[in-house]
């Protein structure tokens, strides 16, 4: 059996790919790019809980759990390394996922999407009355630092760059495992037959379980990312319209490859760019405009776009 499958290889392939664009690009533009992998994360977590049926309405809480275990981390304890933050985040979002997930998992549907909706605003909440954290104007983060090494200006933002690229690439990678694997296989089943997976015996309950703590991780690295290349976070992260933003993606750019949410996130945000430059009173109607398009012309997604192409291209080769 391949080692790599297509996807993977395409993942591998595309990590030179942004390392040429980093240069090649202007600064404002790589800007987006990065910002894009961070949301990319939360998207994709969107999406493979979608795959099982259930739409988060509330990803924005491990979104916002990553930024602000970033800021709280160079805010009280002094610790700017990220990957010693990476590691606190994933461990925060792991214990919190793992408690409400006992809660979560017995819910399908809207009543799944309310309760995420709930809990994140909850947080939001919380973090728009503290004052020690800024309130709703959140605070400022420091510049990354890279097991003791502190690079400065450019340097520090190419750095951050490239370590982005890996992450995200290394995340969609390992999540294209767990889809082929057994538990990929049961979500999938779930969202069609949840009876007749706990026939086969199979735990729904658990294999939702495990799927929302996996969801929940790579979120808050996203978040990780995205905060330390803003340099600032703000409870706007765990409020509702910032996880709508992400089912957006995913309904936008389709289900059907890890490839698809991390694409999509980009086409967003130039979207909204130049929907912003067009209209800047009524950037939203714009974007409502094209998700309407989306569901009524492509209800798969803009995915679906590219595997016509793929299909039409193998279907005019030649026969060996």
């Amino acid at each position: 059996m391949k080692f790599f499958d297509k996807t993977e290889w395409s993942l591998l392939y595309a990590l030179p790919v942004l390392i040429i664009l980093l240069f090649a690009l202007p600064t404002w533009l790589v800007n987006y790019v990065q910002v894009s992998m961070g949301m990319g994360l939360v998207a994709l977590a969107v999406m493979i809980q979608m795959r099982a049926g259930l739409v988060s309405f509330g990803q924005g809480l491990y979104f916002c759990i990553g930024g602000y275990t970033a800021g709280m981390a160079s805010k009280f304890w002094n610790i700017s390394d990220i990957f010693v933050i990476l590691v606190i985040a994933i461990v925060v979002t792991v214990a919190v996922s793992g408690i409400l997930g006992f809660l979560l998992r017995r819910y399908r549907e809207i009543f799944f999407a309310m309760l995420t909706l709930a809990v994140s605003m909850i947080l939001f909440a919380l973090l728009s009355s503290s004052h020690e954290l800024g309130s709703t104007d959140g605070f400022n983060l420091p510049q990354a630092s890279y097991l003791g090494w502190h690079p400065e200006g450019e340097t520090g933002s190419t750095v951050l760059f490239i370590l982005t690229a890996i992450l995200t690439l290394a995340c969609a990678i390992l999540i294209n495992r767990f889809l082929r694997g057994p538990i990929g296989k049961i979500i999938e089943a779930i969202r069609e037959n949840e009876l007749r997976v706990e026939y086969l015996g199979a735990s729904a309950h658990v294999s939702v379980h495990v799927l929302y703590m996996i969801a929940a991780t790579i979120s808050a690295i996203g978040g990780v990312l995205w905060s330390m290349a803003l340099g600032h976070v703000t409870p706007e992260m765990a409020n509702w319209t910032t996880s709508g933003q992400f089912v957006f993606i995913v309904i936008l750019a389709g289900t059907g490859n890890v490839f698809a949410p991390l694409v999509g996130t980009l086409i967003l945000e130039v979207l909204r760019v130049y929907a912003v430059e067009i209209s800047p009173n009524t950037w939203q109607m714009i974007l409502g405009i094209v998700m309407l398009l989306t569901i009524v012309f492509l209800p798969k997604g803009l995915w679906s776009l590219f595997e016509r192409f793929v299909k039409r291209l193998s279907s005019k080769e030649p026969a060996a």
